[in-house]
Parts: C-alpha cells; structure tokens; sequence
C-alpha cells in the first residue's frame, strides 16, 4: 500500500485542457471589477484576481508576435519592459472590459481543435443586442500549460489590431514613443486605483 501511495503521489496533476483554459480564464475575468471606486482591500482582491486572469495568457508570445518585425531589434531590456507594459494594459484595460462584456452572458462552448502545441477553442455567446457572436481563442501549450496568444471576435483577431497599432505607431515615433504612449493609456486606466 505504501509503494502505490508512494506511486500516485509521484503522477502530476492532470493539465488542463485547451477549452479548460479558456472556462477558467473566462471565470476568471468576470470576477474582474472596474479600477474606479474600490477601496484598497477591493483593489487588492481586483488586484489578485487580474494576475490569476494573466496567467491564463502567454504574454511574451503576444508581445513578439504584435511587435513582428519589431521585436528582434530590441535589446532584452526594451523587450522585457514591452512584455511587462502589456501585461498591465491587459490588466487594467482589456480584463475590465472584457468582465463587462462577458458578465451577464450566456457562454456556449463548442469543444476545440488540436494541432501539436496548437489549439483553438471556438466559443458563441448570447448577447442581448448584438445577438450570437462567435469568439475563437487560439492556445499555445508550453510548460505542460496552454495560454492564449489570440482571440478572433467575430473574424477581427485581438493579435493582429495590436500590431496594426503599434505599426502605425512606430511609422511616426521610435520605441521610446510607443513605450511613453502604452505607458499613458495604462496611467489613464488605472485611474490612480491600482
């Protein structure tokens, strides 16, 4: 009895799979509360909640891949500083009005694709003045965890607006400027609560 004690307890935790990533992380982000308002044991807690929300996200992978052709030519520095400033913009800016707009809305899921370390997990919801929308959450699995590194609202791919952004950006200013303007969006959303 003691070897097979011995012998389970040695078996990891099942992982989740692509589409319990997505139920978790959704879960997740409704419990998220706008910054206003809070007192500091609400923000706090809203804090916590936010960074079990990031988890579920891979976010140096959204970071190269909005960045594309601009990301190798940054320093490991300018890198690191990108990931974590968008990091906090999902925080501060995309979990807030996400839990606003999946709060009161009956989630659908409709099971997932696997390719390799790939995945995508289609979700329809019910929203009573847009009607159904489908929204497509693509997962990479790395370190026996998937994470999202895209969500395609009805076509329109949360990846690709990024970048279409931060080209138009760094079409006009250098990285320091695209730096100094996320980190202005993020000081107008924290709104002085974080």
């Amino acid at each position: 009895m003691c070897l097979l004690t011995t012998l389970l307890a040695a078996v990891p935790a099942r992982a989740e799979t692509p589409q319990e990533a997505v139920k978790n992380l959704l879960a997740t982000i409704q419990q998220v509360k706008e910054v206003e308002a809070l007192s500091p044991d609400e923000a706090k807690a809203n804090r916590k909640t936010m960074d079990q929300a990031l988890t579920y996200l891979d976010v140096a992978e959204v970071s190269k891949q909005t960045l594309g052709k601009h990301w190798k030519p940054r320093s490991a520095g300018e890198q690191k500083q990108f990931i974590q400033l968008l990091g906090e913009l999902f925080r501060y800016v995309a979990f807030p009005n996400s839990a606003k707009f999946f709060r009161e809305l009956k989630i659908e899921y409709k099971g997932n694709s696997k390719d390799g370390d790939a995945a995508t997990v289609p979700v329809v919801v019910h929203h009573k003045d847009e009607g159904e929308i489908r929204i497509d959450f693509d997962l990479l699995e790395s370190a026996s965890r998937w994470r999202v590194v895209d969500v395609i609202l009805d076509g329109v791919s949360m990846r690709n607006n990024l970048r279409t952004q931060f080209y138009q950006i760094l079409k006009k200013e250098d990285f320091p400027g695209l730096i100094a303007r996320m980190q202005e969006r993020l000081d107008t959303a924290r709104g002085g609560g974080g």
